[in-house]
């Protein structure tokens, strides 16, 4: 597989299904890409965008767009999604995952997978969801993360939730399957889970393989290659890893606009209990699978 150096031999534009690196943003994700893919077509005005962001500390299919298929960005947004997710109970965070401390802990003795998988039915069909104030979500024209960062700065977290039910509209989502993948019970090794061990642990195994050459593309599996970029440091990483918390993996498949950090928050409220990501995987965005997904190596190799 690889591209030609005329655009124009891509009418309908080129979408590539990434496997978003850990503790990247998606805007790092298509700058990196978009200066490739200008130096290759010789495009100047070229344009680069992704249908769909995902969080800092999510892997996963990410879609990017180029040229002409930025046209299709919000249709490919618009189709559903499903998800792997980590959900450490007897603890919450401001931001719902691992990128602020945790600000309150909570009983979790009586949490088992027997009552995780007894309390998933009720979170099936259409629901209203309130999204994180920790979010893109508009308010008055500001994004709501910017009120959030205001009460964090403040040491004002237990504000945070409160704020997020008065100033954010609940939105309409849809969550069609859910399916509890494994349990990890309080005290135990985390890091048995099955998955991603990149997205799926607090702290990310080192990265292999060499950055001095274009990588081979697999036939399938793109998610499994070898990583050999950085994680960004700006982006912060708590660890609660050594809480010894119970963990379930819990696999998600939901339309547009759910916020699995929020599902999380609420599935934590209805065990009595509270509830953070501590890790999390977009595993399919429409057709496009973590399977044949490509990682940001490979995509850079087809565009020398």
């Amino acid at each position: 597989m690889s591209f030609t150096r005329d655009i124009a031999d891509y009418p309908d534009g080129i979408v590539l299904a990434v496997d978003k690196p850990w503790r990247w943003t998606s805007a790092d994700v298509i700058r990196k890409i978009k200066y490739a893919a200008i130096r290759h077509f010789g495009k100047k005005n070229l344009k680069v965008g992704h249908a769909g962001t995902l969080d800092p500390l999510a892997t996963g299919v990410l879609l990017v767009c180029i040229g002409n298929a930025c046209k299709r960005a919000q249709e490919l947004q618009d189709h559903d999604k499903e998800y792997i997710a980590r959900i450490r109970f007897g603890a919450t965070t401001p931001s719902y995952d691992l990128e602020k401390e945790v600000d309150r802990r909570f009983p979790f003795e009586h949490i088992s997978a027997d009552a995780v998988r007894a309390a998933l039915p009720a979170f099936l069909g259409e629901q209203e969801q309130v999204a994180p104030l920790f979010s893109a979500k508009s308010v008055d024209g500001v994004r709501a993360y910017e009120l959030a960062r205001k009460l964090y700065k403040a040491g004002n977290t237990e504000a945070i939730d409160a704020a997020a039910l008065q100033t954010l509209h609940r939105s309409r989502i849809v969550i069609s399957e859910l399916e509890l993948l494994d349990f990890i019970p309080a005290g135990e090794d985390g890091d048995r889970v099955r998955g991603d061990s990149v997205s799926l642990r607090s702290t990310p195994a080192p990265p292999t393989g060499s950055a001095s050459g274009p990588l081979p593309l697999p036939s399938s599996g793109g998610g499994q290659a070898p990583r050999t970029l950085s994680p960004s440091s700006r982006i912060n990483v708590a660890d609660t890893s050594a809480l010894g918390l119970p963990e379930a993996v819990i696999r998600i498949a939901c339309s547009k606009g759910t916020y699995i950090r929020a599902f999380a928050r609420d599935l934590g409220e209805a065990l009595g209990s509270g509830a953070h990501l501590g890790g999390l995987i977009r595993s399919r965005s429409g057709a496009y699978r973590i399977e044949d997904a490509l990682t940001v190596e490979q995509v850079l190799a087809l565009l020398v």
